[in-house]
C-alpha cells in the first residue's frame, strides 16, 4: 500500500535561470519544477537513457514523414547509429531523397490561401512550403538515377524487400545528412511497411512495368518477427502514430511487449485512434510490458525531440 508521505516526498521547486546555463544544466534544473509536459519529457529522457545503457536491449526508432520535411532531418539522420532498427513511412524516403538531391524546402505559414498556393504549384506541409519542382520532379529524377545504377550493376537481384531496396539507395546517396545514407553506413535496417504509399512507392510501381523488379514485403515482416523472438529485451522511441508506431508495438507483443517505451504525440486519445492512444493502452494488448519503463509525452516533436537528442548526445 502506498503511503501518503511517499506521494509527497518530492517537492516542486522554482526554476532558476542563468544566462550562462548549458543545455544540460537547463534541463536538469527542470527536474523539480513540476511542469506538466516538461515533467513527462524529463521522465522520457531518463527512460531513453536507461534504454541506451541496457546492452541487452534491441532499440527501435520510429517516426512519420512530416518531421523529415523540417530541419530535423539532419539531427535524426545522425541519431540513426544509436538505434538497432528504424521504422518509418514512404514519405520519409520522399523527403530524404528530395533534400539529398538538393531540393529546397521553405519556411511558410499555416494561415495562407491554399487555393493560391495550388495555383502557384506550391505544396503546403503544415507551415512548410515546397515548390512542386523541388519535390515530385526531384524525387523522380534522383530515383531514376539511383535505380538505373542499381539495375545496371552486376549484383542486381530483381527482387528486394523494402529494407533491402532502401539499403541500396543509402549506398548510393552522397548526402551525409540523409537518413538512408546514415542507415547504410551504420548497418541499421529501415523497415517501411507502407513503402508504396508515396512518391517513392509510385516510382517503384512505374519501374516494375518496364523492368524485372519485384517487392517482397513479407521478407521484412519475417525479419521483424525474428527480431521479436530473438531479443528478450527491447525498447523504442516513437514519434507520432500510424503505421510506423504500430509496427513497432505490434511485433514486440510477441516477445511480451516493449521493456522501454517513449512516445511523443500531439493527438487526442478520445477518438480511439492509434496516434492518440497512450502507451497504457498498449499495455492492455501486451505490446508494452506491464513492468516496462514507459511514458507518453504530449507535445510537438519538433520542439521535444531535438531537446532529447541534444541532452543525450544522440545526434553527434
Amino acid at each position: 500500500m502506498v503511503k501518503k508521505e511517499d506521494l509527497l516526498n518530492r517537492h516542486v521547486k522554482d526554476l532558476e535561470l542563468r544566462k550562462d546555463m548549458s543545455l544540460k544544466e537547463f534541463i536538469d534544473s527542470m527536474r523539480s519544477i513540476g511542469g506538466f509536459t516538461a515533467q513527462n519529457m524529463i521522465n522520457g529522457i531518463d527512460i531513453i537513457d536507461s534504454m541506451m545503457k541496457d546492452e541487452k536491449s534491441f532499440n527501435f526508432l520510429s517516426f512519420p514523414a512530416d518531421i523529415i520535411a523540417t530541419g530535423l532531418r539532419g539531427a535524426i539522420a545522425k541519431s540513426v547509429k544509436h538505434f538497432d532498427a528504424i521504422i518509418t513511412t514512404c514519405g520519409t524516403v520522399d523527403h530524404d531523397l528530395a533534400k539529398a538531391y538538393g531540393g529546397k524546402y521553405s519556411l511558410g505559414s499555416f494561415d495562407v490561401d491554399d487555393n493560391k498556393l495550388h495555383q502557384m504549384n506550391i505544396y503546403r506541409l503544415g507551415n512548410i512550403f515546397i515548390d512542386s519542382k523541388e519535390y515530385g520532379n526531384t524525387v523522380e529524377d534522383y530515383f531514376t538515377e539511383i535505380m538505373n545504377d542499381l539495375y545496371k550493376s552486376s549484383d542486381y537481384k530483381g527482387e528486394y524487400s523494402p529494407s533491402e531496396i532502401l539499403w541500396e539507395f543509402g549506398k548510393r546517396i552522397k548526402d551525409e545528412n540523409s537518413i538512408l545514407r546514415q542507415a547504410y553506413l551504420h548497418n541499421v535496417p529501415i523497415f517501411n511497411p507502407g513503402i508504396v504509399d508515396g512518391a517513392f512507392g509510385t516510382q517503384l510501381v512505374l519501374f516494375s512495368q518496364d523492368h524485372k523488379f519485384k517487392l517482397d514485403v513479407m521478407k521484412d515482416e519475417r525479419k521483424l518477427s525474428d527480431i521479436a523472438f530473438e531479443n528478450k529485451v527491447s525498447g523504442a522511441v516513437m514519434v507520432g502514430g500510424g503505421i510506423s508506431k504500430h509496427h513497432v508495438i505490434w511485433w514486440n507483443q510477441f516477445k511480451s511487449g516493449l521493456d522501454y517505451a517513449v512516445y511523443i504525440t500531439t493527438a487526442s486519445q478520445y477518438d480511439g485512434s492509434l496516434s492518440g492512444a497512450r502507451l497504457t493502452e498498449a499495455v492492455s494488448w501486451g505490446k508494452v510490458n506491464e513492468r516496462a519503463k514507459y511514458i507518453t509525452i504530449d507535445g510537438d516533436a519538433t520542439v521535444i525531440l531535438p531537446i532529447i537528442l541534444a541532452y543525450l548526445n544522440l545526434s553527434v
